[in-house]
């Protein structure tokens, strides 16, 4: 009896653990401006990506998008922030929020 229950309950942990996985790979939508740390917000000595959204409080929040990206999306903001879409995986590396970006759509 007492191994079925153990049985059990190391089937419940595994379940936990992959459905923990999941959860955190999951992609979500930030909508706000698209702007430079560097040039517009003066939070960093190189330009970076970034999208400030405002959260329930209506404070501003800075999510910094991966390397990659950066990159890929800095050239139509560095000098003129950009209202629009971010859309990726969320997660918080020394502090700042980070976006790995799988998607960017600007507001016409």
């Amino acid at each position: 009896m007492k191994t079925a229950w153990v049985k059990l309950l190391g089937v419940a942990v595994v379940l936990i653990l992959v459905a923990g996985v999941y959860a955190a790979d999951k992609e979500e939508t930030l909508k706000g401006m698209i702007t430079c740390a560097k040039c517009d917000l003066k939070k960093e000595k190189a330009c970076h990506t970034v999208i400030v959204v405002k959260d329930k409080d209506n404070k501003d929040v800075v999510y910094y998008f991966d390397a990659d990206g950066s990159k890929k999306y800095h050239k139509p903001i560095c000098q003129e922030s950009k209202k629009g879409s971010a859309v990726g995986v969320v997660s918080e590396k020394d502090g700042k929020k980070i976006i790995t970006v799988s998607k960017v759509e600007f507001d016409k």
